[in-house]
């Protein structure tokens, strides 16, 4: 980098990678949290860690962290997985 505004993108470049990827680990661990209580077969938790990954998947996929099929097929298969676990618990 020669000139003055590509020496500021490169910083840019990096503080927003630091920034997604912070991002991107948060909506990994919450997937796998919901992925844990199905598994163990916890409804009630599921339940309230996918409520709280879904506005996250949304606001990613808007601001472009992921693409919106990706959200959306979280979406879609977490809460089949969550129906399923409710259908068969009751």
């Amino acid at each position: 980098a020669n000139s003055k505004q590509a020496k500021k993108r490169i910083v840019q470049a990096e503080q927003n990678r630091i920034h997604n990827v912070a991002r991107r680990s948060m909506m990994r661990t919450f997937l796998k949290k919901t992925a844990y209580a199905i598994k163990e077969g916890d409804v009630a938790t599921a339940k309230e860690n996918f409520a709280k990954a879904i506005p996250l998947l949304d606001r990613y996929a808007t601001k472009g962290l992921i693409s919106k099929n990706k959200a959306a097929r979280h979406k879609s298969r977490i809460s089949a997985k969550i129906k399923a676990l409710d259908t068969a618990a009751a």
